[in-house]
């Protein structure tokens, strides 16, 4: 077991300031509490450094879906929309099925629907 953490430990180092910070800030975005609130604060730790701050910043704040607020204590809180889904999901899968599904024994009563 201590092996494993030694091998996490080891290849978290050799992640860059940008690639610690960008998966830090995508496991807080996809985490499940915050898809069901379509929010999420993210706090600047001491060892992210000014330059990758901003430019992950830069890339949220470019992403049209997501707005974002700075706040007082220099954290960021990032929301977006729930996005649209096609149909009513259930409803048109239901609708569908009973529209298909028939009676098999009204077509011919003689012959058995297997």
């Amino acid at each position: 077991m201590v092996g494993h953490v030694e091998a996490a430990h080891e290849e978290r180092q050799g992640l860059t300031g940008m690639e610690r910070l960008s998966l830090r800030v995508s496991e807080m975005i996809n985490h499940p509490i915050a898809q069901l609130q379509r929010w999420v604060t993210i706090a600047r730790l001491d060892s992210d450094g000014d330059r990758e701050w901003d430019e992950v910043l830069g890339i949220l704040a470019d992403t049209d879906e997501l707005e974002l607020s700075h706040n007082d204590d220099g954290s960021v809180t990032v929301r977006w929309e729930e996005p649209e889904k096609k149909g009513r999901p259930g409803v048109d899968e239901w609708e569908q099925d009973s529209q298909v599904a028939t009676d098999p024994w009204a077509s011919d009563s003689r012959s058995a629907p297997f």
